[in-house]
């Protein structure tokens, strides 16, 4: 019988955010026909609403599929401001359990200082229909709770998407977090 370990953080890796680019998922290849490229931003904040200024924010979309063009997968550091931001392609609707689907989305990972294992969220995009529908949204009963999913358009084609990793110090509610 295997033996449980314990979680680690991003441990030897971290240097990895310093390389540029991992926070383009668009830098292999042109956007294909019909997709639309976007910024997806936000930041991270503790429970006093301070900064979480040394957190590495991971994304993985299963919609576009990934391709050599598009690898659906991007990782980048949290500034002095708690601040990430990634270019990608905005995702479409996915097949969930069943004959469900699931709203567009983008799955988010955080670590940072502190985290004994990482932190797991979705980012929809608010107005989407399937929202509606969607499972894991439709799950959460409280409305403030599920708010904490959706990213608002910022501008033309940017979305803003913080990321509140504890209580209502200021009342705002903690982001909505996954238990995987």
């Amino acid at each position: 019988m295997p033996t449980a370990t314990a979680s680690q953080t991003i441990g030897p890796y971290w240097h990895l955010l310093e390389e540029k680019g991992w926070d383009d998922l668009t830098r292999f290849g042109p956007v294909p026909e019909g997709a639309a490229r976007i910024t997806l931003t936000g930041v991270v904040t503790d429970g006093d609403g301070a900064p979480v200024a040394d957190g590495c924010v991971e994304v993985w979309q299963a919609d576009p599929p990934a391709s050599d063009d598009f690898l659906g997968w991007g990782r980048a550091a949290t500034d002095a401001q708690g601040r990430y931001s990634f270019t990608t392609l905005k995702p479409g609707p996915v097949p969930g359990r069943g004959d469900a689907r699931q709203a567009p989305h983008i799955a988010i990972t955080l670590l940072a200082r502190g985290l004994l294992k990482p932190l797991v969220t979705r980012a929809y995009f608010a107005g989407e229909a399937l929202n509606d529908t969607d499972p894991l949204l439709a799950a959460i009963e409280d409305p403030a709770r599920r708010d904490t999913l959706l990213a608002r358009e910022a501008g033309d084609g940017v979305w803003q998407f913080d990321i509140r990793l504890q209580g209502e110090g200021d009342g705002r509610a903690e982001t909505v977090f996954l238990d995987v």
